[in-house]
C-alpha cells in the first residue's frame, strides 16, 4: 500500500485516525503499521517481526551485560544479513556467473530473491537504533509494544525519512496531539500528495517512455527532455512522500525531522548533499564517515572515506552497477570541490554556480535512472549530440500541452521559498494580512487536496519509485 492510492487515501488513512483518536494508544500504531505492510505482499511480515525482535533484543542485552562488544556486532551482523540476502544476492551470484562462463566453468544458478518493501530503510533504522543504544546515546527501550511501534510506524516504514529512535524516543512514551499539529500535518501532507500525484507522476510517463525508447528511436532534444522529467520527478516524487510521512507523524504527536530543503537551488554539489535526503547523508555522516575518521586525516585519507561512503550511498539504492557509478560519480565531485575547487566555484557569478550544479546533478541521475551501464551510456550520449538517428526527432509525443505546464510549473516550485507553516504573530504583516494570506494559502491546498484525490481516484499512472530501493 502507498500513500497515493485509493486504498489508503479512502480506506486506510480515515480509520486508522478514527481508532488512533479513540483510543490514543501505541498499539493502535502497531496493529495498523502491520497492516499496512502486509496489505499487498504480507510473506514479507515475518522480516519485519525478524528485525524488530533482533534490534529489540540486542539493545536490551547491550544494556544489561558487560559484553556489549559481542552484542552489537551481532546487531549489526543480524541487520545487514537480511538486507544482503534480499536485495545484493541476485547481482552477487548473476556476477559470479559471468566471470565462472568467462573462465569456461559454465554459468552458474542465478539467485532469483524477491526484494522486500522498504528493506534498506528498515535496515538503516535498525542499525541506528543498536548503535545508539551500544554508545550510550540512548538507553534501550524495554516495551516490546513501543519498540515495535517504533520499528514498523507506517508513515515512515517505506520511504524515509530515516527517523532514529534517540529522535522520537520522548514522544513514543508521551505524546500529545494539539489542534495546530493537526493543522500543520494535514498541510503538510496535502503539499506531499500534490508533489507526488500533481507533478512527479505526470512528469514520469515521459520520463518512462523515453528511458524505454531504442538509441535509434532517441534524439538529442528528447533525451534532454526525459532526463529533465526524471530529475524533476525524483525530486518531487521523494520530497512528496516525505512530506506526507512528515505530516502524517505530526497527526498523531510525532515530529520527524525534515528531509529535504530545496536541493536543487544549491550551489555546489557539496552543498547539494547538504539538502538532499538529508536524513541518509546524516546516517552515512554519523554511522559510517565519522567512525572512518571523516576528515580528520589526510586529505587523502578524506578522499578514500568520501569515495567510501558514496559508493556504499549508490549501492544502498540498488544492487547495479549503475547506481555504483551515480554514487562514486558523486563521490569524486565532493572530492574535487574539497580539494579546492569549491573556491573556484566561490569566484563565478551565482547564475554559473547554479548552472553547474543543476548540470552534475542532471548527468548523475542518468546512472541513477538507467537499468544498466550500457543504456546509461547511450542515454548520456544521445544528449549530447551522438545519435543514432536524427538529434532534432520531434519530442511533441512527449511533451504534450499538460507536461509542459507541469514541467514549468515543477521547475519554479523546485526553487520557490515555499512554507506551510502558520505566522499567527507577524512582525511586519498586520494581523488582517497574515489572516488573508493564511486563508488563501489554506484555500489553494484544498483545491490540492481534491486535484489530487480526483487524480488517485481516476487512476491516473501513478508509479512507485521504492520498489527499486
Amino acid at each position: 500500500m502507498v500513500f497515493s492510492s485509493v486504498a489508503f487515501l479512502y480506506y486506510f488513512l480515515p480509520v486508522f485516525l478514527i481508532t488512533y483518536f479513540i483510543f490514543r494508544k501505541n498499539l493502535v500504531i502497531l496493529l495498523f503499521s502491520l497492516l499496512f505492510y502486509g496489505w499487498g505482499e504480507p510473506r514479507f511480515l515475518p522480516i519485519l517481526f525478524f528485525y524488530i525482535v533482533i534490534n529489540y533484543a540486542v539493545g536490551l542485552a547491550i544494556g544489561r551485560t558487560r559484553s556489549r562488544h559481542a552484542w552489537i556486532l551481532v546487531g549489526v551482523i543480524g541487520n545487514l544479513s537480511l538486507l544482503v540476502y534480499f536485495k545484493y544476492l541476485d547481482f552477487l551470484s548473476s556476477q559470479l556467473s559471468m566471470i565462472a562462463a568467462r573462465l569456461g566453468f559454465g554459468a552458474l544458478p542465478i539467485a532469483h530473491v524477491p526484494l522486500p518493501l522498504g528493506i534498506s530503510f528498515i535496515t538503516f533504522q535498525g542499525l541506528s537504533y543498536v548503535i545508539d543504544v551500544y554508545r550510550g546515546t540512548v538507553p534501550p527501550q524495554r516495551s516490546l509494544v513501543d519498540f515495535a511501534m517504533y520499528k514498523s510506524m507506517f508513515p515512515q516504514l517505506i520511504a524515509g525519512p530515516i527517523v532514529r529512535y534517540v529522535e522520537i524516543a520522548p514522544d513514543i512514551a508521551h505524546r500529545a496531539v494539539l489542534v495546530d499539529d493537526l493543522a500543520e500535518g494535514t498541510r503538510q501532507f496535502i503539499v506531499g500528495l500534490g508533489q507526488k500525484v500533481l507533478i512527479a507522476n505526470v512528469l514520469g510517463a515521459p520520463a518512462d517512455q523515453i528511458f524505454a525508447l531504442s538509441a535509434a528511436e532517441r534524439g538529442t532534444l528528447t533525451a534532454w527532455l526525459g532526463i529533465i522529467c526524471y530529475t524533476l520527478q525524483i525530486y518531487f516524487d521523494f520530497a512528496g512522500y516525505s512530506n506526507m510521512a512528515i505530516g502524517l507523524g505530526r497527526l498523531i504527536g510525532f515530529r520527524y525531522p525534515i528531509n529535504f530543503y530545496r536541493p536543487y537551488v544549491a550551489q555546489s554539489v557539496t552543498d547539494f548533499w547538504r539538502r538532499w535526503h538529508m536524513t541518509l547523508s546524516r546516517w552515512f555522516r554519523d554511522y559510517l564517515y565519522i567512525p572512518l575518521g571523516g576528515n580528520r586525516g589526510a586529505p587523502w585519507r578524506t578522499y578514500l572515506n568520501l569515495l567510501t561512503v558514496f559508493a556504499l550511498c549508490g549501492f544502498w539504492h540498488g544492487a547495479n552497477w549503475p547506481f555504483l557509478i551515480w554514487g562514486l560519480y558523486h563521490g569524486a565531485f565532493l572530492i574535487l570541490e574539497r580539494s579546492g575547487f569549491s573556491a573556484v566555484l566561490q569566484r563565478l557569478w551565482r547564475p554559473f554556480r547554479h548552472a553547474y550544479l543543476l548540470l552534475m546533478v542532471t548527468v548523475g541521475w542518468v546512472f541513477f535512472r538507467a537499468d544498466t551501464l550500457k543504456a546509461a551510456l547511450s542515454f548520456l550520449r544521445a544528449m549530447f549530440g551522438d545519435v543514432a538517428g536524427s538529434p532534432l526527432t520531434p519530442v511533441g509525443r512527449y511533451l504534450t500541452t499538460e507536461t509542459a505546464i507541469v514541467l514549468c510549473a515543477a521547475m519554479v516550485l523546485a526553487v520557490a521559498p515555499f512554507t506551510v507553516a502558520v505566522n499567527e504573530r507577524d512582525p511586519v504583516r498586520p494581523a488582517m494580512m497574515v489572516h488573508i494570506r493564511n486563508t488563501a494559502r489554506d484555500v489553494v491546498l484544498l483545491l490540492i487536496l481534491f486535484a489530487s484525490l480526483l487524480e488517485v481516484a481516476g487512476g491516473a499512472y501513478n508509479p512507485f519509485i521504492y520498489y527499486r530501493f
